[in-house]
């Protein structure tokens, strides 16, 4: 199973999807409880949500799932958010603060590094090399990560999720330009919430990679599943519908995004 899939495009967004895979290997499969082996915190549908949105983005995708490693984490394993609830690099429990491992399985120093080896390090290897290879066609490239969660997740934050929610780690990854053409869109999507850098200002994609002054800017997007999902509850089924008003907004956030890239591109020709 290669650990990343791609879609190449000849634009200058890319669009990346740590979270959308859903392999397991049967050796680490058979580790999980049954509570992990529903592998309720995918981010469900956002591959088909975003499908032919910006026909000339890049797109790369995660083919294995967060349990095995989490592609959005600091191999580090530094925390995204010191003080609050969040998962580790290799979870021990899932985002209900629920074990997801069969009881002395859990995964020891030696089986993390392993999967850092086999999953993390190839997916961020082709992630890095497509936004390396779109900055040097463009002058310019901008990363968008693409996610969801579920609207009401008391373990990681309180109430309920705004539908669209952008981190820029409060500015810091990208221009801000492209902050304010994703907030505008956003913003008057009517019937719909927003926030800009609230519980959710950008993961260690977003942070690794969003270096401004170097041309590489970076964004990140969560979504509350039920903004397009018929329920947050197995089987997580997509809601043609309400994903179809979804994806109308989607798009212009990718669009006005494109169209700032490509003017911020030209002026570094």
């Amino acid at each position: 199973m290669t650990p990343a899939l791609v879609t190449r495009g000849s634009g200058p967004v890319v669009l990346a999807m740590p979270h959308v895979g859903t392999y397991v290997p049967a050796e680490i499969l058979q580790k999980l409880n049954d509570e992990g082996r529903r592998l309720r915190d995918t981010d469900w549908r956002v591959d088909e949500l975003y499908d032919g949105l910006l026909p000339n983005a890049t797109v790369v995708c995660a083919t294995f799932h967060r349990y095995v490693i989490d592609a959005n984490r600091d191999p580090m394993q530094v925390s995204l958010y010191p003080g609050q609830n969040t998962t580790e690099l290799v979870p021990r429990v899932n985002f209900d603060n629920v074990p997801i491992w069969n009881a002395g399985q859990e995964p020891d120093a030696a089986e993390i590094a392993r999967c850092l080896d086999q999953f993390h390090v190839p997916y961020h290897r082709v992630l890095a090399g497509e936004v390396e290879r779109v900055k040097r066609e463009h002058g310019i490239v901008f990363l968008y990560d693409c996610h969801s969660i579920r609207s009401v997740v008391p373990f990681l934050f309180e109430g309920t999720l705004p539908d669209f929610n952008i981190g820029t780690n409060n500015g810091k990854t990208c221009a801000s330009a492209f902050e304010s053409a994703a907030v505008d869109v956003c913003r008057d999507a009517d019937g719909y919430t927003f926030a800009l850098n609230g519980r959710f200002r950008g993961g260690w994609t977003t942070r690794h990679y969003g270096r401004p002054d170097e041309g590489v800017h970076a964004l990140q997007m969560e979504l509350a599943q039920k903004s397009y999902l018929l329920s947050e509850e197995p089987p997580f089924a997509y809601e043609s519908g309400s994903a179809g008003r979804v994806r109308m907004h989607l798009r212009d956030v990718l669009e006005s995004l494109h169209a700032v890239a490509l003017s911020m591109g030209a002026r570094h020709r």
